[in-house]
């Protein structure tokens, strides 16, 4: 039986080898591009990056959460995950509440105002995102949307592997 060679960085000369060269590069621009946007955008509103992300997530659960369930959201330890709901919380964009249900569990929920206000803010971005994607197919929409999905899987497993120290 055969074992399938692993793919490392693409070498050669062909066609293949330098595209994939060449996503090798964008994808570095475009990783470097989205966190420096993401900095500038937490910056604009006072908040730390990784808070500004925490929004992002919090905004997409459909209830209420934990603060264990923040730290396995964001990759945080919950003595971190405390920390940024305390930032959050001081910064008036999530508030604590007993859970009606467990006494003894403290749940963390967004203020609706004031994500409503970043909101507001994404909205005056969002529009020039719609306009790049309106020149795409839907059939490349739904490539980059896949895209997108299998690079979030990907990016869960490598994040473990860094956090185990298994690189």
């Amino acid at each position: 039986m055969t074992q399938k060679k692993r793919p490392t960085e693409p070498s050669g000369r062909g066609r293949r080898a330098a595209l994939l060269r060449e996503l090798g590069d964008v994808a570095r621009r475009h990783m470097a591009s989205y966190a420096l946007f993401n900095q500038a955008l937490a910056d604009h509103l006072g908040l730390h990056p990784t808070d500004l992300q925490c929004l992002n997530l919090l905004g997409l659960e459909s209830a209420p959460v934990t603060t264990g369930r923040i730290a396995a959201l964001t990759g945080l330890t919950t003595g971190s995950a405390t920390r940024l709901v305390d930032r959050l919380e001081k910064a008036g964009y999530v508030e604590r509440r007993r859970d009606t249900e467990d006494r003894r569990k403290v749940l963390v929920e967004v203020v609706p105002e004031r994500m409503a206000e970043l909101g507001a803010v994404w909205g005056r971005l969002n529009g020039a995102w719609w306009e790049m994607f309106a020149a795409y197919g839907d059939d490349e929409i739904e490539l980059i949307a896949t895209h997108m999905r299998r690079t979030i899987e990907l990016s869960t497993t490598q994040i473990e592997r860094l956090r185990g120290g298994r690189v």
